[in-house]
């Protein structure tokens, strides 16, 4: 299987090589090495040396050039609007305090959708609209760690995170102890678990 093993920042590669695209939602651009089929069949392993966070525009590039475009995937999403820049501030401030990820536009934020920090936007004073849209968060320590996370569950273990998504057409039956996927086939339970979802790994 060809691999991809480097990501070309978003605006930074040219065009001209894009042989394909994949559509990720925000969860399943927390990569580093995962088996993956683009939009017109190009199938390929992300095998990156370390965990990345995809965002909307990247490129993935292949060995032998040619270059998978990421497409940030619809999901659902809260939109968050505040009555001037100050209050968006505030607004930003309180997420930020709550390490949620968050997508910073010119006048609103979005979020995942969380009814616990929709009634908390509300208590604020804010706009609070639920909607279906791309969501490309803001990277930074919270966010690499997170991705480290990933990356880490993606090597080492066989747990999935996609919740559900079909955009990015991973592989599901390409399994065998050669099939360079990344998961662990003999899945040995006697390793700890605890630690699995902790998205703030503390070295």
């Amino acid at each position: 299987m060809i691999r991809a093993t480097e990501v070309l920042p978003a605006g930074q590669w040219n065009k001209s090589a894009e042989a394909d695209a994949i559509e990720l939602p925000h969860d399943g651009r927390h990569r580093r090495r995962i088996a993956m089929r683009g939009n017109r069949d190009t199938v390929f392993l992300l095998d990156l040396a370390e965990a990345a966070l995809l965002h909307d525009g990247d490129g993935l590039k292949l060995q032998d050039g040619r270059v998978v475009r990421v497409i940030a995937a619809s999901e659902p999403i809260v939109e968050i609007t505040a009555s001037d820049p100050h209050h968006l501030a505030r607004i930003a401030w309180h997420l930020g305090n709550r390490h949620v990820p968050a997508q910073i536009l010119a006048d609103r934020i979005r979020i995942g959708r969380d009814h616990v920090l929709e009634e908390l936007m509300v208590k604020l004073g804010a706009k609070v609209s639920r909607i279906e849209a791309p969501f490309d968060p803001e990277g930074g320590a919270y966010a690499e760690e997170t991705a480290h996370a990933h990356g880490h569950h993606d090597h080492d273990h066989s747990h999935d995170h996609h919740h559900g998504h079909d955009h990015a057409h991973h592989l599901d039956h390409e399994h065998g102890p050669n099939c360079g996927c990344g998961h662990d086939h003999a899945h040995d339970h006697s390793h700890d678990h605890g630690h699995h979802h902790g998205h703030a790994h503390k070295r």
